[in-house]
């Protein structure tokens, strides 16, 4: 009995690990808009242990989504195409991207929360909430695609 209770946890511990690995793609972004500098507002969500690991991860999605996804959701001012067009690039620059997006990394230059009001959206990561306890934040930033586009182009990562 003791041993197929051992065998059952450990089965749920590694589906719970599977599926927060497999989250960090699985967000909800949508456009509120546009500004003169080209830059995108938008709302996006993170998920975390708590509320600064969640607000952290949203910042990353948000830059993540403006280069390998586009926004698809939301008013039609925002770029629907991504700034980076080459397949598996994330991958394949993969040492690059990897210190870009570490925690206080590079991505933090081209993402602000000029447009955050000051309540932040709540909301309790249910379908997680059952592996250990996560929390999932939205929040408004505002994403400077243009300066982005720039520092890809300076790193040849893209190309003109």
């Amino acid at each position: 009995m003791k041993k197929t209770l051992f065998t059952l946890a450990m089965i749920a511990t590694a589906i719970c690990s599977f599926a927060q690995r497999n989250s960090d793609y699985e967000y909800e972004v949508e456009c509120l808009g546009v500004e003169l500098d080209g830059s995108q507002t938008l709302r996006i969500w993170g998920v975390g242990h708590n509320k600064k690991d969640a607000v952290e991860q949203a910042k990353k999605n948000a830059v993540r989504t403006v280069l390998f996804k586009g926004i698809h959701d939301g008013l039609s001012g925002c770029n629907t195409k991504p700034v980076v067009f080459e397949v598996n690039a994330e991958e394949k620059y993969e040492d690059y991207f990897n210190v870009f997006f570490m925690d206080g990394g590079e991505y933090l230059k081209y993402v602000s929360m000029k447009d955050e009001k000051r309540i932040n959206i709540f909301k309790k990561d249910k379908e997680k909430e059952k592996c250990r306890h996560f929390v999932k934040y939205g929040i408004t930033v505002r994403v400077s695609r243009s300066e982005l586009k720039k520092r890809l182009i300076d790193d040849n990562i893209l190309h003109k």
